[in-house]
């Protein structure tokens, strides 16, 4: 099975821990490739974005509405094997979930969870969305076709954007996305079907959340890092797509001093 990953070797003489990318949903390695590569690889850090199954260039594509949060744990392995050495993982949303799971039977160097899935589960997430947007949440269940739930360019805005955020790169953004399905197996697995379980990770981990998320609310956030021994922090003036709202750099430069004050 072909897994896309997109790497950005850094050109600077650095002994930096490589990084790991995972994306969440309806999106692929194509959303680390626009900043945070690139900002990294400056900064002395090779990384690897990958596709999950079923998202992107990677394979699978048509049998992607049934598969498990575990199958997409494997593809992390996968990439994971390929290099010299343990990576620090970076997870968003869904994909924190997925670096979640991974870690309660893989080692890393370190974590980062970006407006990550709670461990508790996305109940209390959907509840909330099925409050506010009712009929988009009915056409979910009637047609397990998650795609309604960002059925308009102005509803993928507001589930992850910040408020003013430029209008051309929304849609361009949007394009992209509409193309892409999810798991409906997966957004089960991510609300009560297959949870992780922190007591056995003990990874160090930055746990961030975005102030104007409109998906993962801060008392989630703050659960997280309780439940991984950490601290939230919180970055202001950004919504749920930490790597491709506006103010994307302020959350790469806190993960940056992160990982310089872990030696990482």
């Amino acid at each position: 099975m072909h897994i896309d990953i997109h790497t950005r070797v850094s050109d600077i003489d650095s002994d930096a821990t490589p990084l790991v990318f995972v994306h969440g949903m309806w999106h692929a390695a194509w959303c680390w490739a626009e900043t945070f590569q690139p900002y990294f690889a400056d900064h002395g850090y090779t990384s690897h974005a990958l596709s999950l199954r079923g998202h992107g260039a990677s394979d699978r594509r048509d049998r992607l509405r049934m598969t498990p949060v575990s199958a997409f744990v494997s593809d992390v392995a996968h990439v994971v094997e390929q290099l010299d050495r343990k990576p620090i993982l970076v997870g968003h949303s869904m994909g924190g979930m997925v670096v979640q799971k991974y870690l309660g039977t893989h080692e890393a160097a370190a974590a980062i969870l970006l407006g990550s899935a709670p461990p508790a589960g996305l109940l209390p997430a959907t509840w909330r969305m099925a409050k506010k947007h009712p009929l988009n949440i009915l056409k979910v269940t009637l047609t397990f076709n998650l795609l309604h739930t960002i059925g308009t360019p102005g509803l993928y805005g507001e589930l992850f954007f910040s408020e003013g955020f430029d209008d051309g790169a929304l849609m361009r953004y949007y394009e992209i996305v509409r193309q892409q399905n999810e798991s409906m197996r997966a957004f089960f697995d991510m609300m009560f079907l297959d949870l992780p379980r922190p007591r056995n990770v003990d990874t160090q981990m930055l746990v961030l959340g975005a102030a104007e998320d409109n998906l993962i609310s801060p008392d989630e956030v703050r659960a997280t890092a309780r439940a991984y021994n950490t601290e939230a922090r919180f970055i202001p003036n950004i919504g749920h797509a930490m790597m491709l709202d506006t103010r994307w750099q302020n959350v790469a430069d806190r993960m940056l001093g992160w990982l310089k004050e872990h030696d990482l």
